[in-house]
């Protein structure tokens, strides 16, 4: 049997994930990570990290393993936390869930693990691990969760076959009801614990409010496009890929001012709160910002021609795939399913791969494709590959 560090996190599912470990015979040590303890921006009701702790001790206690404790804010920090206020500044949307697992559980606490001894880290993803062997040599696959509402594969898109060799993800066969129960049957602390929301490790934030600890408010116009708007022409389907998977460009000529906003790099594509715009028979969507300019664009209505697209683009040195041996050559075309964004159903799509990177053309116009998300993309249950998208 081997020796597991659990990424002990307070929650049910990390919680149970331990407890099948040490079932199965494995030497299970429940390791809690600190990484963040400024508050600011943090909504009201929402636990506390030392909260967080406690429940974990409680579980490690409850299953009679050792409880370790590690503080790797400092790392966080630097590496999660800086790039979003970075992303955010230049008008882009990141997503720091996938950059914690990359950055943060599967290399800094992983580290951490290895230094305790572990053969293995475990988590309480709902995904699931795949390991084959081919030519002599052992692979790993990242495969979605047996939950189709919990799947969390999207989260770990961007780890490496070096990452996949040390993790376990026990849970990842389970549907979360199951998982309840099996915490209700042994009595966790953590049985009935709602899930954790929001940013990785900081929880449910007002997002202009926490990004107020680094970039300014700014008053500037918001302006409404219309539909009728002429770059709305429907490009025909000869369209240059470029030119679909480029954002539309608007001016302040484009459309009418409308209203006022705190400053443009506090929002994001397709947002429909925080506007403070009423009076309108449908909702107002964000379809495209100007940081440069301090400028926000609108559109009326969820069917706004502005809110979609049909290609994006990754540059080149952004394309992972998890397993290297089975990347594309420029040149390459293949048919995926594709998701822009966690729990969004995945999407047919063609990728193309080019000298200047890799091109998705969906089937289907995608709603509110934002530059600095990261696009994943599954062969059936297999997580191929994923980037971050260009604009």
């Amino acid at each position: 049997m081997a020796k597991v560090v659990v990424g002990l996190s307070g929650g049910v599912d990390s919680s149970v994930a331990a407890y099948l470990l040490k079932e199965q015979g494995h030497e299970v040590i429940g390791l809690f990570m600190r990484n963040w303890h400024d508050t600011t921006g943090t909504l009201e009701g929402d636990c506390p990290w030392h909260d967080d702790q406690v429940f974990a001790e409680l579980v490690a206690k409850r299953l009679d393993i050792p409880f370790r404790f590690v503080d790797l804010s400092k790392e966080y920090k630097q590496r999660v936390v800086d790039y979003m206020f970075s992303e955010y500044e230049q008008g882009r949307t990141p997503n720091p869930d996938v950059l914690c697992n990359r950055e943060i559980k599967f290399d800094v606490f992983l580290k951490e693990a290895l230094k305790l001894g572990a053969d293995y880290v475990a988590t309480g993803h709902y995904c699931r691990k795949e390991s084959y062997e081919q030519d002599g040599k052992t692979y790993h696959r990242l495969l979605a969760g047996s939950d189709p509402n919990k799947d969390q594969s999207y989260f770990l898109c961007q780890l490496t076959q070096e990452q996949l060799r040390y993790a376990l993800f026990p849970i990842g066969h389970l549907l979360k009801p199951q998982v309840r129960e099996i915490a209700a049957s042994m009595k966790l602390a953590t049985a009935k614990r709602k899930d954790s929301q929001g940013i990785c490790f900081v929880g449910k934030v007002d997002l202009p409010v926490f990004l107020q600890q680094k970039l300014a408010s700014k008053q500037g116009n918001v302006h409404e496009i219309l539909p009728t708007w002429r770059g709305y022409q429907n490009p025909s389907e000869e369209s240059a890929l470029e030119k679909l998977a480029t954002p539309f460009r608007y001016t302040v000529r484009d459309g009418k001012k409308i209203g006022v906003h705190k400053g443009a790099h506090f929002y994001t594509i397709g947002q429909r709160k925080g506007l403070g715009i009423g009076g309108r028979k449908e909702s107002l969507f964000i379809i495209a910002t100007d940081v440069a300019q301090n400028v926000i664009y609108v559109g009326e209505g969820d069917s706004h021609p502005g809110l979609y697209r049909r290609a994006l683009h990754i540059k080149a040195e952004e394309v992972h795939w998890i397993n290297p041996e089975e990347a594309m050559h420029v040149g390459d075309t293949r048919r995926y399913d594709v998701r822009i964004r966690y729990r969004q159903p995945l999407q047919k799509a063609t990728l193309i791969n080019r000298t200047d990177g890799l091109y998705i053309l969906f089937d289907e116009p995608q709603r509110g494709i934002a530059g600095g998300q990261f696009a994943a993309w599954y062969d059936g249950d297999n997580l191929v590959g994923s980037g971050t998208i260009n604009e």
